[in-house]
């Protein structure tokens, strides 16, 4: 996928299912994945290791992705952050992330918009 070296990712969603298959994805294209379950683990990862990006679902348990974007972008601003969400439309709050990715996208197009992002970063 990235062409410098091997990108670290930080997925955070609730759902068990998505979340294991988009890790077998982005794994597959050539990813270091790391996940979370929640917004409290998801912050404790994000603040002490080095991750290139975060994919986070937009409706999480506990917070939504834009309200975690906002508390990752004080610690890190410079981390490019994607809300994923089954909306066809960017939800409220899209200001504080880098990338929306709907739902219905397929594997290539989520992956070509990753790749996308994180080439305008280097």
């Amino acid at each position: 996928m990235a062409a410098k070296g091997k990108p670290t990712l930080l997925c955070v969603d609730d759902n068990q299912t998505a979340l294991h298959v988009r890790k077998l994805v982005l794994e597959s294209a050539g990813c270091t994945v790391l996940v979370a379950s929640d917004s409290l683990t998801a912050m404790e990862i994000f603040s002490s290791s080095e991750v290139d990006m975060v994919i986070s679902d937009h409706f999480l348990q506990d917070t939504t992705g834009t309200e975690l974007a906002v508390a990752m972008k004080r610690l890190k601003p410079d981390v490019p952050i994607a809300i994923i969400s089954g909306a066809l439309e960017p939800p409220q709050g899209m200001e504080h992330a880098d990338l929306f990715i709907c739902k219905g996208d397929s594997p290539p197009q989520v992956l070509q918009k990753i790749e996308d992002l994180l080439s305008s970063r280097s």
